[in-house]
C-alpha cells in the first residue's frame, strides 16, 4: 500500500479518536502535510511530515508506514516517528503573601511549608 487518505491514517494510528474528528481537524485548518494545509482526502505516503493540532496539543509526526484500518496501540506506534519537541519546563509558582497581611498563622505556616516541600 503506497498511500491512503489523511483522515483515515490519522484515525488508524490513533492521533484522533474518530475519523470524523480527523476530517473536522483537516477542514478546520489544524492539519498540515509537508507544511501545506491539508484536506481530509489528501494522500499520505511514507516520508511525509504531518503537523496536527489535536486536543490542544500540536503533534509533529513522520509517516513510516501507511495503514488504512485501525490497529492496536502498539502496532499504531510503529507507523510513525514522533518528532514533537518536548514542552518547555513550567516555572514553579512562588509562594507570596499579600503585603500587610502580618505574620502567618500556624495553619497558614503549615500550608506554606507543605507547598515549599520543606
Amino acid at each position: 500500500m503506497e498511500s491512503t487518505r489523511l483522515d483515515r491514517w490519522l484515525w488508524a494510528v490513533r492521533l484522533t479518536r474518530t475519523r470524523p474528528d480527523a476530517a473536522a481537524a483537516c477542514r478546520g485548518g489544524h492539519v498540515r502535510v509537508n507544511d501545506r494545509p491539508a484536506k481530509p482526502a489528501t494522500t499520505v505516503s511514507p516520508g511525509d511530515r504531518i503537523r496536527a493540532r489535536v486536543q490542544d496539543t500540536t503533534r509533529i509526526v513522520e509517516v513510516v508506514r501507511v495503514i488504512q484500518k485501525r490497529v492496536g496501540a502498539a502496532d499504531a506506534a510503529t507507523c510513525f516517528i514522533d518528532r514533537t519537541p518536548a514542552p518547555p519546563p513550567e516555572a514553579a509558582p512562588v509562594a507570596r503573601r499579600e503585603r500587610g497581611a502580618g505574620r502567618p498563622t500556624k495553619r497558614e505556616r503549615r500550608i506554606l511549608d507543605d507547598f515549599r516541600g520543606s
